[in-house]
């Protein structure tokens, strides 16, 4: 899949992927490979789960760690999507050989 990148000037992260997308913070250019990376795990996690069901499971993660933690930072990495994302984004082979619904595996 082509990368469809959109450079915005606001952006609460360094990038974000929305399905077919990915948005890049314009502070992120240039945009590392690692970034690239992990927004496509994203983009593949998304494709899984049909999309809509993917933003429905990761809001509904988020709110159970932050209400757990009453932390952002905690709440936003313990979602087993990131987990998948951060732990392979240097891999950047890792969607080649990508079990599918990996995330599965990174849950607390």
């Amino acid at each position: 899949m082509k990368d469809r990148l959109i450079v915005l000037k606001i952006l609460p992260a360094s990038a974000m992927a929305i399905f077919p997308f990915i948005l890049i913070h314009r502070s992120a250019i240039p945009v590392s490979e690692k970034l690239l990376n992990h927004e496509r795990i994203h983009l593949q996690q998304q494709l899984e789960l049909l999309i809509i069901p993917f933003y429905i499971w990761y809001g509904l993660e988020y709110l159970f760690y932050y209400i757990k933690f009453r932390n952002h930072h905690k709440a936003y990495r313990s979602i087993r999507f990131e987990k998948e994302a951060y732990t392979n984004e240097m891999n950047l082979t890792y969607l080649k050989n990508r079990k599918p619904f990996n995330y599965l595996h990174f849950s607390k």
